[in-house]
């Protein structure tokens, strides 16, 4: 390997500065920089995570009972009000598409398995639940908490639903609300993951506060149901 001759001490003060000035920069980029193998996805984070770099408080509510009490008597004079005549068998409910909603497939919200009931609902109901999923999907945002999906796991119900289920549930009155469309429930110790795990408890508080001032707007009533393990939602 040739030795480096200088011609005059200015150049070689000038190759001296300069690889003092290549290596200050090596070292800045290896403390402070990125290494080259880095991805776009690396450099430039994908809306995927969809977290809140500056997320807000969750606060919840005081008491669940409390904060949803409205039982049946008073669920059961919206029902009337805004449902469709009580339907008696899933045949009968086949003809009466006309008056309903079909709400299984939607972004913010799971539709569960249902046994004892279809997923129908009047329209000014379906729009309530889409409006709870899409409120509760913003609520998570703010507050910098990874996206899951509401499960609803109850929506209409026939004459002939009620009948099975009285049999073991004490819940399922005779009139009950889902007879007529515009109830449903929605599960709160469950949720249906859309990123990274995260704790029940924590989706319960941000989908009660999200309850909570849909119920104050007056556009639903809400029962806090212990045994059932729901939210059982009426539209007003």
């Amino acid at each position: 390997m040739k030795k480096l001759r200088f011609h005059s001490p200015t150049q070689r003060q000038f190759t001296i500065g300069f690889f003092a000035v290549v290596a200050l920069l090596a070292l800045c980029r290896l403390i402070f920089g990125g290494s080259d193998d880095e991805s776009p996805s690396t450099l430039n984070p994908q809306p995927s995570s969809l977290l809140n770099p500056h997320p807000n408080r969750i606060w919840s509510v005081p008491s669940y009972k409390d904060a949803f009490p409205d039982a049946q008597d008073v669920q059961i004079l919206a029902a009337n009000k805004w449902g469709v005549r009580p339907v008696k068998n899933r045949e009968d409910a086949e003809h009466r598409k006309k008056e309903l909603v079909y709400i299984a497939a939607n972004p913010y919200y799971h539709v569960d398995r249902l046994k004892s009931s279809i997923p129908y609902l009047v329209p000014r109901a379906a729009v309530l639940l889409q409006d709870i999923g899409q409120t509760f999907y913003d609520s998570l945002y703010a507050k910098g908490v990874p996206l899951n999906k509401l499960i609803v796991t109850s929506v209409l119900r026939s004459m002939d639903d009620v009948a099975k289920l009285q049999r073991h549930n004490q819940n399922a009155t005779e009139n009950s609300c889902h007879l007529y469309g515009t109830t449903f429930d929605i599960c709160y110790n469950r949720y249906h993951p859309v990123g990274r795990y995260v704790r029940d408890d924590t989706l319960k508080w941000v989908l009660c506060e999200v309850l909570r001032d849909i119920r104050r707007q007056e556009r639903c009533y809400v029962k806090y149901e212990v045994k059932q393990g729901c939210f059982h939602i009426t539209v007003r």
